[in-house]
């Protein structure tokens, strides 16, 4: 297994943690519905690192074939993320203003609009596929994981 999988489910865990142990507001729950999504997509990061990596040519093809099941329904949990944060970050804003001091705030807008370019990057990709937008949409996705991961932090 890719290391990527132990990733994903060290930073579920994590936002369960605390989201469990503090204050739960409707805010709350679509933040963390959004990052459910977020980190359903990047498992599939996961799938093609395992697949690269040095395992049986069966078992490859057995993760191969899963991806391609899961394909179709990629760029919708991304647009279905990028929706609930944009919510979220509604609630946010009506709830708190917005504090552009408040690095929780700052990590989060920089999340959001990161998110924002991965779903359209995903969805140009589909219209036509070409290496650069490839490397570009996956350039973005690992950058909006690491913002991710602060603003769960902070």
């Amino acid at each position: 297994m890719s290391i990527w999988f132990f990733i994903n489910l060290s930073v579920l865990l994590y936002a369960i943690w605390k989201i469990s142990t503090g204050y739960i507001g409707l805010h709350i729950i679509f933040g963390g519905l959004g990052l459910l999504f977020v980190l359903y997509n990047w498992t599939r990061h996961a799938v093609f690192s395992t697949i690269r990596s040095n395992i049986s040519r069966k078992r490859k093809i057995k993760y191969a074939q899963f991806s391609k099941r899961v394909l179709p329904i990629h760029k919708w949990t991304g647009s279905t993320a990028l929706i609930l944060i944009i919510i979220h970050a509604g609630l946010v804003i009506h709830r708190f203003g917005i504090q552009l001091e408040n690095w929780k705030m700052i990590s989060g807008v920089l999340a959001g609009s990161t998110l924002a370019a991965v779903v359209l990057f995903g969805w140009l990709r589909w219209y036509q596929t070409t290496l650069r937008r490839r490397y570009i949409h996956l350039t973005l996705a690992f950058f909006l994981f690491g913002l991710v991961l602060m603003h769960l932090v902070l």
